[in-house]
């Protein structure tokens, strides 16, 4: 299996799970739960989309991590809908 730019950058994948760490308990959980399942199996496309997200303040991400809304704007991409799908089943 060919590794990508994200999987063979250890700094990138830190970077990434210190970003997930969140202010509102129930996200932190959520996206520590999903990166602790499935952070090895994450592609660029799969972690552009979770930074997107990450960009987001807490309530929104929560909105949208507990599908009380959907992406709009610059998060309503279609690798952001299947990131927030699997992570929906977190």
């Amino acid at each position: 299996m060919p590794q990508n730019a994200h999987q063979s950058d250890p700094a990138n994948r830190t970077r990434l799970r210190w970003r997930a760490r969140r202010g509102l308990l129930e996200n932190d959980l959520i996206l520590t739960r999903f990166l602790d399942a499935h952070e090895e199996d994450l592609t660029d496309d799969d972690v552009d989309a979770l930074t997107r997200l990450l960009d987001l303040a807490d309530n929104p991400l929560l909105d949208l991590v507990l599908a009380r809304t959907e992406p709009e704007g610059e998060v309503d991409l279609p690798h952001v809908h299947a990131l927030l799908a699997r992570l929906r089943k977190a």
